[in-house]
């Protein structure tokens, strides 16, 4: 395995992209002390929702772990703007997975791993972390999913 997070990117074929910019009156992550909070990340790529929907309808589980995927390279995007460089992480201390599902669906868990998994493969064992997955009845902008995280500073 590659020894930096941004080899470790490069390896896994990711760009970061820009940190998105806040859609309300909010800011796209806060510092204090020695962690880091993001905001709820959607899954965008290229500026556009990548997976809209519900779960259970008409998004299939694997299409949801790709959205938490998207989220997650969004997370990191921010995570890449608020501390100038991602090897300034410590930890990765906690997800929560947001899901918009029909009321039937309880794979939440599992379409979280596709951020989970993800993280980890990028962070290594920075990237180990606690985590909430959460069915919810509709997202932003219909966002299939969003994540929050959670950082240690290092």
């Amino acid at each position: 395995m590659s020894s930096t997070i941004s080899s470790r990117l490069a390896d896994a074929g990711v760009q970061l992209p820009n940190a998105a910019a806040p859609a309300a009156n909010y800011v796209p992550w806060v510092r204090f002390g020695n962690l880091l909070q993001t905001s709820g990340q959607l899954p965008l790529a290229d500026g556009k929702i990548a997976v809209a929907g519900k779960l259970g309808a008409n998004v299939s589980l694997e299409d949801g772990q790709i959205a938490a995927r998207h989220c997650a390279i969004n997370i990191l995007a921010q995570a890449q703007a608020a501390l100038g460089d991602l090897e300034a992480i410590g930890r990765l201390l906690k997800l929560t997975v947001f899901v918009a599902s029909e009321a039937s669906f309880t794979e939440q868990h599992k379409v979280a791993n596709g951020a989970s998994d993800f993280l980890v493969e990028i962070l290594g064992d920075r990237g180990r972390h606690a985590r909430s997955a959460v069915g919810v009845p509709a997202l932003p902008l219909d966002a299939a999913v969003e994540i929050e995280a959670l950082f240690e500073i290092a």
